[in-house]
């Protein structure tokens, strides 16, 4: 009997688990509020110079053009002034449009004048971050993503060699809570990025241990349709996102509204219980049988419940010998661990790059932002339910890599229409959301390293944005490459639809490309 078939006996996807998944599926729906927060904590108002004063007047009796350079759509530049004003503009063959060809400008030394409208109150109107602190916003986005990755690596080992999930989990709940609380209050932008980062870093435990516990405790059966529920917990997060931004203008206010609920989170997370699986394999097979005899009592199977022993649970998990490295290097110490571990890694970057490459540039589309937000949240529901149907037909490889490889072309496809429509934004959102979700649910040897790339590829991803300075299209070339490449590195990955979750290295070494058993006997020896 192995833990997949044990659950099964204990009522398979009953009531504990049933709750489980809701308990767990809460707190994501605040995911999305985080990891897309900066889209209106951050927003870029219209702004200019604030101009110079001028002498026996006032500056606001003295009109804009005569002080601030227009630029090639007639709006005043963002970034420079004139070094004198240019009264000559008022004359009668000047206009609010003309220009003072040669006249001298300077950078804005004495500050900016911010346009009101939807970003009044953002980190880049309180902290100045324009003009030559502009790729700052980008810095900050990267921080946080940064946070992400290291408490993915982080909380992966301890979650695995000596925490546990549900404890983790109950911690990171608390930090992400203090840590958005501070963000709120922080005084600066160094505090801002820093809190920023502490929020990452337990961003990444929570989604972590979340996605484990789920796994651990749900049937085989059952994994894609929790997987697409916690999906669409993220989707249905973007809708509170866009509710809650057009509620709280103010970025300090938002920032502490979206993160005060993982104080509640965070009480009753200690209800959760720990997985069996894990406790069995960390020597801890008493506390294993406490609490699946729990679970066994919530889906009415106290009877077969009472009939568990330590010393059945101990022979649920085989044993295989350790090998040198440890956990990481057994990821690429055979052929099908290095198969299944840079083909996952392909797959969780380029889902994540492309993802939040396009995701943190809502503004740039030049509508409404909280309509965007809400259009694009609207987007993923037919996306993830296409996803399933994909997965339950034709299986895990070929929907993924069929909707990475659509992302990747639709998103080089607006490549075209960015270069004949070059004042407009290009409609390349869309495009990934079938992409993101058969990625989240397609169980992998190693989570924490495809955790792990996913988040650094969040981390590159609005770095790259910074390359539209060299040409416009530079960024989706970007992009779409990475898709497509990751693509063509799926049909190398095994198929798991139906499968059950390899549990030794010799159980994915015995699988072909398929997910058929291969007949022969894979041996190892320590070196």
């Amino acid at each position: 009997m192995t833990f997949v078939e044990l659950l099964a006996h204990l009522g398979g996807m009953g009531r504990f688990q049933v709750t489980y998944v809701a308990a767990l599926a809460l707190p994501l729906l605040m995911l999305a509020s985080h990891n897309l927060l900066q889209n209106f904590t951050a927003g870029v108002p219209e702004h200019h110079c604030r101009p110079r004063q001028v002498a026996n007047d006032s500056v606001g009796d003295v009109p804009l053009f005569v002080t601030i350079p227009s630029d090639d759509h007639h709006r005043p530049q963002r970034c420079r002034r004139y070094v004198e004003p240019q009264w000559h503009l008022l004359e009668a063959n000047g206009t609010a449009n003309g220009t003072a060809n040669g006249a001298a400008t300077e950078p804005c030394h004495d500050g900016w004048t911010y346009r009101d409208g939807v970003f009044a109150h953002t980190i880049i109107t309180e902290w100045d971050l324009v003009c030559e602190s502009k790729r700052l916003r980008q810095v900050a986005q990267s921080i946080y993503m940064a946070g992400i990755l290291l408490g993915s690596g982080l909380f992966g080992v301890l979650s695995d060699n000596r925490f546990g999930r549900r404890a983790l989990l109950t911690w990171c709940y608390l930090q992400l809570g203090v840590a958005g609380a501070s963000t709120a209050a922080a005084p600066t932008f160094v505090i801002y990025c820093l809190c920023r980062f502490l929020g990452g870093l337990a961003m990444a435990g929570v989604s972590l241990n979340s996605a484990s516990l789920c796994m651990e405790w749900i049937p085989t059966e059952a994994r894609a349709v929790v997987g697409t529920i916690n999906g669409y917990c993220y989707t249905l997060g973007q809708f509170v996102l866009a509710g809650a931004a057009f509620g709280l203008p103010h970025w300090r206010w938002l920032q502490l509204v979206i993160s005060l609920p993982f104080f509640f989170f965070f009480l009753y997370s200690w209800l959760f219980v720990e997985s069996a699986r894990w406790q069995v394999i960390s020597g801890r097979p008493d506390l294993a049988l406490k609490g699946l005899r729990k679970v066994a009592r919530v889906n009415g199977r106290k009877e077969e419940g009472d009939k568990l022993s330590e010393e059945a649970l101990r022979a649920l998990v085989r044993r295989e010998p350790p090998m040198p490295g440890g956990a990481l290097a057994a990821l690429v110490r055979t052929p099908g661990m290095r198969t299944v571990s840079c083909g996952v890694s392909f797959v969780w970057f380029s889902t994540s790059f492309a993802y939040y490459g396009l995701a943190m540039d809502l503004q740039g589309f030049g509508v409404d932002i909280y309509l965007s937000q809400l259009v694009f949240g609207a987007v993923d529901i037919p996306a993830k339910l296409a996803s399933v149907l994909a997965i339950s037909g034709a299986g895990r490889r070929v929907a993924q890599g069929a909707s990475l490889g659509l992302a990747g072309v639709c998103i080089l496809a607006n490549i075209i229409h960015l270069s004949t429509h070059p004042s407009t934004h290009p409609a390349v959102r869309p495009s990934i959301q079938p992409s993101s979700s058969p990625s989240s649910i397609h169980p992998t040897t190693g989570m924490g390293l495809g955790g792990t790339m996913a988040r650094v590829g969040g981390m590159v991803a609005p770095l790259v944005r910074m390359a539209a300075d060299v040409t416009p299209v530079l960024p989706l070339v970007i992009y779409g490459a990475a898709p497509v490449v990751s693509a063509i590195a799926t049909c190398f990955l095994p198929e798991t639809r139906n499968m059950p979750l390899p549990e030794t290295i010799e159980d994915v070494e015995r699988r072909d490309g398929h997910g058929h058993e291969i007949v022969q006997e894979t041996h190892f020896r320590s070196e």
